[in-house]
């Protein structure tokens, strides 16, 4: 984690990701979000105390802003961070850049999800205990 709060993961472009139009497929942003969302979570802790809840995590939207196209070998970095919580959602935010030079915004909602039954259940303060709410 870089700023408080704010999980930074790596990556470079691979030949996987480049579409016919010579850049990143817009789906390949999403998936490194989603990446993203799960090291964060993981790295702390977030993942199997909602598990021990017999609780996870499913999306409820997505949104995405392409601002500047990524190409084979750029060295990015998906930021991300959570912006908000309430009862059984969360918003989480992400920043994907290429140096200093942001290239995509987004943010997707998620509803914490009991697994045995598939309904919304309330989050737990464990849960929420393990990340840090940024408002940036």
């Amino acid at each position: 984690m870089d700023l408080l709060g704010i999980y930074n993961y790596e990556l470079t472009v691979p030949q996987a990701a480049i579409d016919g139009n010579g850049h990143v497929n817009n789906v390949d942003y999403l998936r490194w979000m989603l990446d993203a969302a799960t090291a964060h979570a993981d790295a702390v802790g977030g993942t199997g105390i909602a598990e021990q809840f017999g609780a996870t995590w499913f999306v409820k939207s997505h949104r995405i802003d392409y601002l500047r196209p990524a190409f084979l070998d750029d060295n990015l970095v998906i930021q991300t961070w959570v912006a908000s919580v309430s009862r059984v959602r969360s918003t989480r935010k992400y920043r994907i850049v290429r140096g200093d030079e942001p290239l995509v915004v987004g943010e997707t909602d998620w509803v914490f999800v009991d697994v045995e039954t598939g309904r919304p259940r309330i989050i737990p303060q464990d849960v929420m205990d393990c990340f840090v709410v940024v408002e940036a």
